[in-house]
């Protein structure tokens, strides 16, 4: 009976040894035990500050021109190409500024030619809606809302990421600049490996992701922007 459970002993040993033999090696150089938890601990967070919003087409303010009433008004839009008009100056441009540097802009315009040292209040009184569209090859296209600072990688975590036939090199952002259509081309391989930056989007992006079968297709917007990361016009 010692032989047997001895010889039995013996075999587990083995199919031990064996299962072991076969599993994959992982090996890595990342920290572990206390050094990994210092690696990823995270500090105390700072005090919050409140974040200053900046204008975007789309939005609704009122201007206040003090004791000026023929030349304020309680809504005026943000049109799409950025710019704001008001009575005898015109444009003056919105996207971008905060709803107090609107209000200097203004300020400087008619002082420039109408008012003596005008005193003038922008208050914001309704947003354009935050949202991208997310388009080709990914797991869930649809249209998105974009947090404050969301980059191209945020879209694609929305949408899902990517397919498995999506051509990662052939990923293209069109957007209004000015009035006028401009796209851009991003390969996200090389930002995800850190080779380039992640842009930043804005709200009214419009985002392809290409298809190995659709690069003929794509071919005429990609000679429309050859180089990657750069917004052409067209």
């Amino acid at each position: 009976m010692m032989a047997w459970r001895s010889g039995r002993a013996l075999a587990s040993a083995c199919l031990a040894a064996l299962c072991a033999a076969c599993q994959p090696s992982l090996q890595s150089d990342l920290p572990t035990g206390a050094d990994a938890a210092a690696a990823i601990a995270v500090p105390e967070p700072a005090p919050m500050q409140a974040r200053t919003y900046l204008l975007q087409p789309g939005d609704v303010v009122s201007v206040d021109v003090y004791r000026e009433a023929e030349l304020s008004r309680e809504r005026v839009q943000v049109d799409e190409a950025g710019n704001l008009a008001l009575p005898l100056i015109d444009e003056v441009t919105a996207e971008g500024r905060s709803p107090a540097e609107l209000a200097i802009l203004i300020e400087n315009a008619y002082g420039a030619r109408y008012l003596r040292d005008p005193q003038v209040t922008v208050s914001v009184v309704e947003t354009a809606a935050r949202t991208v569209a997310v388009e080709g090859s990914v797991a869930k296209p649809g249209v998105y809302e974009i947090p404050p600072g969301a980059s191209l990688l945020t879209a694609m975590a929305l949408a899902g990421s990517p397919s498995d036939t999506a051509a990662l090199d052939e990923v293209l952002v069109f957007r209004r600049i000015d009035g006028r259509r401009a796209g851009a081309r991003f390969d996200l391989t090389d930002i995800r490996a850190g080779r380039a930056d992640d842009p930043a989007l804005r709200p009214g992006d419009i985002v392809v992701v290409g298809h190995d079968n659709l690069r003929s297709g794509l071919q005429e917007v990609l000679r429309a922007a050859p180089l990657f990361n750069i917004f052409y016009l067209f």
